[in-house]
């Protein structure tokens, strides 16, 4: 007998084990977690902050160039044929042969920029390309967010759409035993049946499309937060959660719907300050350049056999390069800077305009979500009241299959469209947040 019940109990524990490792094979991840994993995980946050290291790696090669260049140098000649020099001496011609079988030369040369204006500007350009750089993460940033949220609801809207669906399935069920015992008993006809037969056997199809859309959207959800599609998770969350919020929830003032942290307006007022320093580049290769230059060289020559001479030779210089007729490029240059800065501001001018349109857009969707919810909401308890009411009257006789059947259809159209405004309403603010450039 003992025995008997240390074997129950060692079953009942290895039972237990197994669903605990089975529990712990999926992982649950929420609407905050999925973001965490996305910025974390996903391919273009990884490329967006390497350009960033990119631009930096590129400053710090300019910042180089304002240091002395040293430079090492050799070079070596074997005199094949040497010249030969006529020379008038008391009237009689010489010929004399002049150089060295062998030459060489060992030196350092040293250069330094002092005054470089083109130099000096393109720094704060680089400068500003890091700026830019750094403010396109944060619209890649922002961006997936966006895109996490937009999976994120669709799957939820998908997973809830599907048990409604189920649901009004079962339903149907119920009925169509209901249906098949009237039967039976001779209480309804054959007709009858078979309308709620095909009835169900019709909804079969939408219920296995339905799961098929919660399975594809979560698999797209897994790719934009840079999972494999075949890694077991579990996605908490419905779109019930998230009635009071949007039932809660007030409109925006105008202060709150400022376009200041746009990132697309940043990158472009980013843009024209960049043509603007451009233009200081092109004016400072028309202005005086002045550096530092100096060498020393170490020289020598002899001839096969000989001795060889050794001669050191050294000097500093400073080098002023004027440009005389370079202004008259520089000037139609210089209207070529104004004219694409010109274009630059009347596209953000038409992008602000585009914004700001979109922003209304999305704070009158969010209006109408929150409308069409509260009506959503009581029309759903109405119709399940409806459907409750009438599924006791078709069990005792009072009405027919067709009563019950229309309020199953209500019932599903209520619950559906209940689903659908909040979607709606996260969406939209999902849109907004991503237009205004809030970043969580």
């Amino acid at each position: 007998m003992n025995k008997k019940c240390l074997s129950l109990l060692l079953a009942g524990l290895l039972a237990c084990g197994m669903m605990t490792l089975h529990a712990q094979d999926s992982v649950h991840i929420d609407l905050n977690k999925a973001i965490e994993i996305a910025l974390s995980e996903a391919p273009t946050m990884r490329i967006a902050d390497r350009t960033v290291d990119i631009k930096r790696e590129y400053k710090k090669e300019q910042i180089v160039s304002l240091f002395p260049d040293v430079s090492l140098a050799s070079n070596y000649n074997r005199t094949l044929l040497k010249q030969t020099m006529s020379m008038d001496m008391g009237g009689q011609t010489m010929n004399i042969k002049v150089g060295r079988d062998n030459t060489y030369s060992l030196g350092a040369n040293l250069s330094l920029p002092i005054v470089s204006f083109p130099l000096w500007s393109s720094l704060k350009l680089s400068s500003m390309d890091i700026d830019l750089a750094l403010e396109s993460a944060r619209s890649s940033k922002i961006d997936l967010i966006n895109q996490v949220k937009q999976a994120y609801y669709t799957y939820l809207l998908a997973k809830q759409s599907y048990s409604v669906l189920k649901a009004n399935y079962d339903n149907l069920d119920a009925s169509n035993q209901l249906v098949l015992h009237s039967y039976e008993q001779g209480l309804v006809s054959e007709y009858e049946k078979l309308r709620s037969e095909v009835a169900l056997q019709n909804q079969k199809p939408t219920v296995n499309s339905a799961a098929t859309a919660v399975r594809l959207s979560a698999m797209r959800l897994k790719v934009v937060l840079g999972m494999d599609v075949n890694e077991p998770v579990i996605f908490d969350g419905q779109l019930s959660d998230y009635e009071q919020l949007v039932l809660n929830a007030t409109k925006p003032s105008e202060q709150d719907l400022q376009l200041a942290y746009n990132s697309a307006l940043r990158q472009m007022e980013m843009g024209i300050e960049q043509l603007e320093q451009s233009k200081k580049i092109i004016r400072g290769s028309s202005l005086p350049m002045l550096a530092l230059a100096g060498a020393f060289q170490y020289s020598g020559m002899g001839d096969d056999g000989g001795t060889f001479t050794n001669y050191p030779y050294s000097y500093v210089a400073l080098s002023l390069q004027v440009p005389i007729v370079g202004w008259a490029s520089t000037h139609y240059k210089l209207k070529q800077s104004d004219l694409s800065i010109q274009n630059m501001q009347d596209q953000r001018l038409d992008l602000e305009r585009n914004l700001r349109l979109g922003v209304q857009s999305c704070v009158n969707d969010m209006e109408q979500a929150i409308e069409d919810l509260a009506s959503n909401s009581e029309t759903m308890r109405q119709a399940q009241k409806a459907y409750d009411i009438a599924q006791k009257q078709y069990e005792v006789g009072m009405n027919t299959w067709l009563d019950l059947r229309t309020t199953e259809l209500a019932l599903l159209t209520s619950q559906l469209s209940y689903c659908q405004s909040i979607f709606d309403y996260l969406v939209a603010k999902a849109n907004l947040d991503a237009t205004l450039g809030v970043e969580q």
